[in-house]
């Protein structure tokens, strides 16, 4: 960085810090953060591939997340529970998916798969355990992918997020989730995630 970028940069911040002042003066003393603030992700989306993760034959590592919760209904005085599950809107093209990235070296896969579902989905939660592995074939690069997906028991939804502007986010029940989500292996993924849940009797597993 040359001195004029230096210089640059730090008249920069203290303009930053003296428009900023005021605003940090009028907090109350005992250190209330305003509501609205807790529900703005400050995350930013990490962006190239420096510390993208490859096996031994060059698959690109990628890991990714099933969002769910459960939802209260009553019908006819009945009340019953079902599960809905988060999709995303794909950032090029059309259709619905899940929320996935690349897996990155100075991360575990379940901080990727965390990270990852925050910067595109805007929710967090426990992740409940993977669901297992899928190998597809890259759309837009000539290169295989190896596909990890967990499940996530949503518990905090972000109004603001790090992909808010370019994707919308829906909450959708099973049987909808299988006929707008246009990745074959994620469809697979959430069959997988049914059964899981199904043999499990709705109860967490544990990661593996």
């Amino acid at each position: 960085m040359t001195g004029f970028s230096v210089s640059l940069f730090v008249s920069n911040l203290s303009n930053v810090a003296s428009y900023l002042s005021p605003i940090f003066e009028s907090i109350p003393s005992t250190k209330v953060v305003p509501a609205q603030i807790e529900k703005v992700v400050s995350l930013v989306s990490r962006t190239g591939r420096d510390l993208q993760r490859y096996d031994t034959s060059g698959y690109r590592q990628v890991v990714g997340c099933v969002p769910y919760r459960y939802k209260k209904q009553e019908v006819n005085g009945i009340e019953s529970t079902e599960i809905e599950v988060l999709l995303i809107s794909a950032q090029k093209g059309k259709g619905m998916l899940f929320p996935k990235g690349g897996w990155e070296m100075d991360e575990s896969m379940e901080e990727a798969a965390l990270r990852e579902t925050i910067e595109e989905a805007g929710v967090t939660g426990e992740l409940q355990g993977k669901i297992g592995k899928w190998q597809y074939k890259s759309k837009r690069h000539n290169i295989i992918h190896d596909g990890y997906m967990f499940a996530l028991l949503v518990s905090q939804e972000f109004e603001l997020w790090p992909e808010a502007e370019i994707r919308q986010r829906r909450w959708v029940s099973l049987d909808e989730a299988r006929e707008v989500c246009h990745n074959w292996w994620m469809r697979e993924a959430l069959e997988a995630f049914v059964n899981l849940k199904c043999l499990t009797n709705d109860e967490s597993w544990n990661l593996n």
